[in-house]
């Protein structure tokens, strides 16, 4: 593997930018209150949900509309100094940490929903709207947007990583939901890419090349995603099973007898646990397939009378139903909280966090065999899995002040990784690569691919301003 032990050995070594006065000056004149130089601004604006630390960039610049966010990328590209995108800082592979200085343009105030099409399934937002405030402006037409990775984050975020969650077994990721785009470039040009049309021949396709350059190669303004009409019946569920194998059997059949399955959860049954302490459920401590099935009544009878039989065979018991927008709320907030839950398991701690995604016929064999590493270590983690899309996650929870347990998850991380490229998988389903995973992505893609990746990066920004240190180094 091309990944470090301990990726945190980075850090020191990356070349960190002093910012001139004369940028804080301009910025100051153009941007007043807009922009914050005070410590607790910057040092919320150096940290995401990852385990790194870095410095804070130099100043933070609010930006309230696309001007604001062309302006300020073409001041610091005058002064040749970093831009980092922020949005709600819920990534979790060091994606907005100023490894190389710089100034952070923080686009949570450009938060408004701009056109509902309702007729063509479309809707455009400024990058600042997050996923919850999106479903409640368009809930009214009978239409809702299913990317959902747990977290509120931005919509902006969540295409700049290329995210997916709970409901891509069925609707996708961001890459096949984003149709167009508005980008501020390296120097400050405003430039669109793709259009609401459901789809198009003309030239290079931009805006899938943005979508999961994790701001590397543009500061998103604006963002035009599908909708899709409300299922006339939604049902959830969850079962229970004697082991992960059994339940990730059952999870492997449905997908291969092509039930299209909305959601297909899973947690082990120490994470379930974990749960249960946090959220103050009930739910039976034992590896377990949260689900949820969407489409007409009829149709999704079938679809729960199908899957309910595979569980069986795979020794599935303890079914239970949800029906109503309160009940499923309710374990679908239990599930999403499985990380809080997971930290909070262990006062104190911090989680190193991987996620990997392989062929569905390849998930058992990687999933146990993780399993299996990450008992043997001894460290607490906790276990969550779209397993419908063969994507799972680990979150090993560490002291942060033991070198020693750091160097146990590391490893742990690496042979998880290693083991989903050994059976055709990817070394991120979707946390991104950020700064955890720049090592990995050599050994995924080959140094070819990542040269040609360089090559782009430095045809759209030639003074590497835009987040610099992520995905590759230069």
């Amino acid at each position: 593997m091309n990944a470090p032990t301990d990726p945190h050995h980075l850090l020191p070594q990356l070349n960190l930018r002093d910012v001139p006065q004369a940028l804080l000056d301009a910025l100051q004149a153009r941007f007043g209150a807009q922009c914050a130089t005070a410590l607790v601004v910057r040092e919320q604006h150096g940290r995401d949900e990852s385990s790194f630390s870095a410095p804070p960039p130099a100043a933070v610049v609010f930006a309230d509309s696309t001007q604001d966010v062309a302006d300020a990328v073409a001041l610091c590209a005058q002064h040749r100094v970093p831009v980092i995108p922020f949005g709600v800082g819920s990534s979790l592979e060091g994606h907005l940490l100023a490894v190389q200085g710089g100034i952070s343009i923080d686009v949570s105030r450009m938060n408004q929903v701009l056109a509902i099409h309702a007729e063509d399934l479309t809707v455009t937002v400024q990058p600042g709207v997050t996923r919850k405030q999106l479903n409640e402006a368009v809930k009214s037409t009978g239409l809702f947007f299913p990317i959902d990775p747990g977290a509120d984050a931005s919509i902006g975020g969540m295409a700049a990583t290329r995210a997916s969650g709970t409901n891509a077994v069925r609707y996708g990721t961001m890459r096949e939901n984003v149709l167009a785009l508005e980008v501020v470039t390296a120097s400050g040009e405003v430039i669109r890419t793709g259009t609401r049309a459901k789809k198009s021949s003309a030239g290079y396709d931009l805006t899938r090349l943005m979508v999961g350059s994790e701001g590397t190669l543009g500061v998103m303004t604006e963002i035009t995603v599908k909708l899709y009409p409300l299922p006339e019946a939604v049902m959830a569920a969850v079962c229970s099973f004697p082991s992960i194998a059994a339940a990730v059997q059952c999870t492997i059949q449905t997908i291969q007898l092509g039930v299209p399955i909305a959601r297909c959860e899973l947690l082990d049954g120490q994470t379930v646990a974990m749960v249960n302490r946090h959220s103050k459920t009930t739910l039976r401590e034992e590896a377990m397939l949260l689900m949820e099935f969407h489409g007409s009544p009829a149709s999704v009878q079938e679809q729960i009378e199908t899957v309910q039989a595979i569980a069986q065979d795979n020794g599935g018991h303890a079914f239970e139903w949800a029906s109503t927008p309160e009940e499923r709320t309710r374990l679908w907030t239990a599930r999403h909280n499985a990380y809080f839950a997971g930290v909070q398991s262990r006062p104190g701690c911090r989680a190193i966090t991987t996620d990997t995604c392989v062929p569905i016929s390849r998930l058992a064999e990687c999933l146990l065999d993780s399993v299996a590493e990450a008992n043997a270590s001894g460290l607490p983690y906790f276990l969550v899995g779209h397993v419908g899309d063969g994507n799972f996650h680990f979150g090993y929870l560490i002291d942060p002040d033991s070198a020693t347990e750091r160097a146990t998850a590391e490893a742990l991380n690496q042979q998880v990784v290693a083991r989903a490229l050994r059976l055709g998988g990817t070394c991120t389903g979707e946390h991104g690569v950020g700064l955890h995973k720049m090592g990995f992505l050599r050994s995924e893609t080959g140094d070819g691919a990542v040269a040609m990746m360089r090559a782009v990066k430095q045809a759209l920004d030639p003074h590497n301003i835009l987040n610099p240190g992520k995905i590759f180094s230069l």
